[in-house]
Order: structure tokens, then sequence, then C-alpha cells
């Protein structure tokens, strides 16, 4: 039986409905989009705090790489002040944040560092870096990050960070200087900070869950270290003269004292010591008024010292000779005033030698009368004296050298023996030695080659500068007659000779101007300058000693201090004695 066929019905097909995919694609974007809206809300008004927090943490992170500060070295490469291995303490705040109040007290307490500005640090924003203490000594650094670790506290963590240290401890530390914690406070350090520290680097890097992404952005800049600084200083050379002059104002019962050492020929300053001083790598555990170089800032009235320039000055004038006689009272009124002697005496017939030998004042006075109008002062000038040295100290004085219109003849016989007028140490050093260096002065030095300090002005022996003061044969005068001070027979310091060297100096007693009164106030400077060998000079040193409580003066106390200094710098720099015989200039007549 044959079956009836039907027609086939095409299946129903609703993928293939345009309209039922339009309104699917419209439910999915319409969800898609909701999801976006209510993320937003979330976002931008329900917690935007923890979600700011989130995108940090997925963010990039900026570091600081410090550059190494230059060496401060001495004339043999010794360093005076250099950088060793340090860390610095850093805080993540994105890992901190919940612990701050604990961490902070934490580390306060451990560092020494202020809890409520390192709590700041730790909750700060946005951000995955943050300095807590810098230039801290390695071991110390990495026993906090451990114990921190310990304690449960996340996020700190060292970097490096160059430590400042001070191997010659308070060797030449006046002139050094130190550091703050981010920035030079004094001294060298202070004034060739520019070629000292060197510019830092950075390193910018990718993050993302709190670690570093591999393969994430990231960029470094290395730090450019900064350049050594070499002085003429001898770091040895200086150790023995700070450890002397110590000594001798404490056995003074001396309020302070200053010790310059130069070499004769160049003028580079191979010591300037002071005392009291400090310890570079503590100067905090030291009094303010230890901190500065008292051999540049200090001013105070020369004394008998000055006697030297003054009567050289005569003698290239054409005025007089180590030979000229001449009587000399116990006493000479001069207008406003009577001059006296240090020592007791009636009418004594003294050499122009003689009133150097016996650092008579009234001599002096006398022989200084011959100079014209002006004279005096204009030789002073050429000297140094009223001038900075400008060797690249901060803050040095420029000493007081009387304006022409207060130079009165009352003024000129004051200043003819070393009153009513004021030096620094270094300065009067240089005017001495012009005599050594046979009357030409050379400027003094204490950067080798050149640097550029903080004011733009270019110092060191590269710029030394010299210029002829008195005559050769003036100068050979003055040494002559210097000799005879330390000459036990005749001199007021034999205490200042140094055996087997002939050595020419030059006492020094002077009243103190009171910082109260303004007046001179009872209290003296003494001190005591020379060079040896003294026909052919090699080294002149100065010393200096406020405020002695035992009586003692310029020869007594200055004296064997020079003594001390001289004799080692001769050895040290192998000097021979010259062998020839020692002046023998007539004292009197």
């Amino acid at each position: 039986m044959a079956r009836t066929s039907q027609p086939l019905r095409p299946r129903s097909n609703l993928r293939g409905a345009p309209a039922l995919r339009l309104r699917v694609g419209f439910v999915l974007i319409a969800m898609v989009l909701s999801f976006f809206g209510a993320r937003l809300v979330q976002l931008q008004g329900i917690d935007p705090g923890s979600y700011a927090a989130m995108a940090a943490a997925e963010g990039m992170v900026n570091v600081v790489l410090p550059a190494a500060r230059g060496d401060i070295l001495d004339r043999n490469g010794e360093p005076l002040a250099d950088s060793v291995d340090g860390l610095m303490v850093v805080a993540d705040p994105y890992m901190t944040i919940d612990q701050a109040p604990e961490i902070a007290k934490f580390l306060a307490r451990r560092l020494d560092v202020d809890y409520f500005t390192t709590l700041q640090r730790l909750r700060t924003q946005g951000s995955r870096f943050e300095y807590i203490a810098r230039r801290v000594p390695s071991t110390l650094a990495t026993d906090v990050v451990k114990a921190a670790t310990e304690h449960g506290f996340k996020g700190i963590a060292t970097r490096r960070d160059p430590v400042r240290d001070y191997p010659a401890g308070d060797v030449a530390a006046n002139l050094i200087g130190f550091l703050g914690t981010d920035e030079p406070l004094s001294g060298l350090e202070r004034t060739f900070n520019a070629q000292l520290a060197g510019k830092d680097g950075s390193a910018r890097y990718e993050v993302g869950g709190g670690n570093v992404i591999p393969l994430g952005q990231n960029t470094v800049t290395k730090a450019t270290n900064g350049a050594d600084l070499h002085t003429t200083i001898d770091r040895d050379l200086s150790w023995y003269a700070q450890r002397v002059l110590r000594q001798t104002v404490e056995d003074a019962q001396a309020d302070s004292g200053v010790a310059v050492i130069m070499d004769s020929k160049t003028g580079e300053l191979l010591a300037v010591a002071d005392h009291p001083t400090f310890d570079a790598n503590a100067p905090l555990e030291s009094p303010q008024a230890d901190l500065g170089s008292r051999a540049m800032q200090d001013v105070y009235e020369p004394g008998s010292v000055e006697k030297v320039l003054t009567l050289s000055a005569l003698i290239d004038a054409g005025k007089v000779t180590a030979r000229t006689r001449l009587t000399v009272p116990g006493s000479l009124a001069r207008q406003d005033r009577v001059i006296h002697d240090w020592f007791p005496h009636g009418n004594i017939r003294l050499t122009l030698a003689g009133v150097i030998a016996k650092s008579s004042n009234i001599g002096t006075v006398l022989a200084a009368g011959k100079f014209k109008a002006g004279q005096l002062r204009s030789y002073l000038v050429k000297f140094g004296l009223g001038q900075q040295t400008d060797i690249g100290v901060r803050g040095e004085s420029a000493g007081i050298l009387p304006d022409p219109s207060l130079w009165t003849p009352q003024a000129q016989d004051r200043i003819a023996f070393g009153q009513s007028l004021s030096v620094n140490a270094v300065q009067m050093a240089a005017a001495v030695n012009t005599i050594a260096n046979g009357g030409v002065r050379v400027a003094p030095s204490l950067i080798e080659g050149s640097a550029t300090t903080e004011d733009g002005s270019v110092v060191g022996t590269d710029t030394t500068t010299t210029r002829r003061v008195i005559s050769e044969s003036a100068a050979h005068q003055m040494a002559l007659m210097m000799e005879r001070v330390v000459d036990p027979e005749v001199g007021v310091a034999p205490a200042a000779a140094v055996p087997g060297y002939r050595v020419a100096g030059k006492t020094g007693t002077a009243q103190r101007v009171g910082a109260d009164c303004g007046c001179y106030d009872g209290t003296f400077t003494v001190s005591f300058a020379g060079f040896a060998p003294a026909d052919d000079p090699r080294f002149t040193i100065y010393v200096v000693v406020q405020n002695p409580r035992n009586g003692g003066g310029g020869g007594s106390v200055a004296g064997p201090a020079f003594s001390k200094m001289m004799s080692y710098a001769l050895r040290r720099y192998a000097v021979p004695p010259t062998g020839t015989r020692p002046s023998h200039l007539p004292v009197v007549w």
C-alpha cells in the first residue's frame, strides 16, 4: 500500500533570528555598563582611600641613589675626611600604614629620630619610598631592620648611603668642618661643597602587589660621585702640633691657643692647630665656641712680634741699620701717656739688634719716630695686615689696621710695638714669613692646585701671589737681629732655641681688650714667631696663647712650644743644620 508523501517543514533556527540577537546583545551591554557604573560609584564615593592605596601598589617607585662624597686629603694623600660604608633606613608607607604608630615608636627609640616626623612619613598616602634616617652606620641600620622584622613590622628596609668619617678625629677639625644630616655645616666641607658633594642619581621602577615587576619599566640614572679636595696640610705634623698646643694651653692655665706652621718658601700651610678643638666625628659634643677656626676668625693685638715688621720696614726705608745706637730711658713721655718697657731699667744703651733682643717698647718707639707720615702704615699694608688672606676658610677676619684719618702720632707709637691694631694668626704668620722669605711676601695657601669656593672665588697654590715688601738686605739684617732673641746670653727667649739649628724668632706679649668693657681688662696674649734654619729658612711657625694664668710671657709659654714643633718639623722633613755660626750682632754699645 502506497504512503502519501507530505511536504517537509523547515526547523526553527533561533540563532539566526536577527531580532532575538539584538535583544540579547542589548541585555549584555546593559549588564556590563551597570557593573562598571557600580564600580565607579564604589571607587569614587564609598571607599576611595583603600582603592587609592591599592592603585599605589600597582605603580612607579622613585628612589634616590646617593653620590659618594669626595675625600678631603692631606698633602700626602692621607684622608682628613672620607666616606665609609653606611646605609639609610627607608620605609614603604603602603606596607607600614597599618602599624605606623608602633613602628614610629620603635624607630624613634632605636635610631634617635623624631617620632612625629617618622609617623607622618610612615603614613604618606600614595608613596612607596620614604626616608627614615640618613647616613646610619651599616651595623646599626642592619640591626634595626632585623629587629623590626622580628617584631612583625613590614616595609622597613635599607639602601646604600655613605657615612662621612674623620679618621684623624680632632686634627685640623677647625679647618675641615663637619656635616649635618643633610648638608655641610662648617669648614672646608661647606666652602667646597659643590666640588665634594657630587650629584645624586635616581632609580625609577614599576611595582605590582608590593613587588618589583621583573619585566616592568625600570630606569636608572647613575650618581656622579664628588671630587676629592687636596689640601697642603700635613696630617702627622698637624697631629703633633695639636698635642703640643694642648699641653701648652693646659700647663699655662690659659683660655685657648693657636699654632700655624708654614712652608717658608711656598707659603703652604702645613698645620693650623686650635685648642680647645673638637672631634669632627662628634661635633655636637663640644661647645659652639670651639667649632670654628680661631686661627682665622679671632683677632687680637699681636704685641712685640709686630716689632720685627716695624724695624725691618725702617731698615728698608734707609733710616736705620741693625747696629744703629739708641739711648733708651726707663720711661718715655709721649703725647697722651707714658710708655714703659716690660722690664724696669734706667738709661740703657742698645743697638737696634738689642732693641729686638730685649724687646724694648721704648727703643722701638724712638726708632719708629724716623718714619715719614704714613710710611709705617704703607709698609704694614704690604705685609698683609688689615686684609683677609683668602685661603678658603669661611668667616675669616681681616683684622684691624686703623684708617689713615685715625693714624695719629699716639696711635703710631702703640702700633709700632704691637698695640692698637689687630691681626689673625695666619695673617701674622704670613707677615713674619716675609722676612724668612728674603723680603718677599708669599700669599699663604691651604688648597693644593686650585678649587672654587662657595662664593665663586678660586683659591689654592695655583693662584699664589708674591710681592716684594722689603729688600733682601733688610730681611737679612732682621733675621740676624731675631737670632739674638733666642741667644741664652742676651735674648729673652732661650727656651725657643732648637739644638743644632740656627733659629730666628720674636716674642710677643700684648694686653687684651675685654668683650664686656671694651677696654684693656688685665689679661694678655702671649706669642712666639720664628723660622729655621735662620740663614736658610724652611719653616715659619707662630704660636699664640690667650690669657695664660701662670704668669708666663711669650718666651716662657709660647717659646717652648715653638721649639718642639720646629724640631719635629725639621726632623720630619730631614732638614739638615746649615753648619754656619749664629749671629753675634752687638746688642749694647
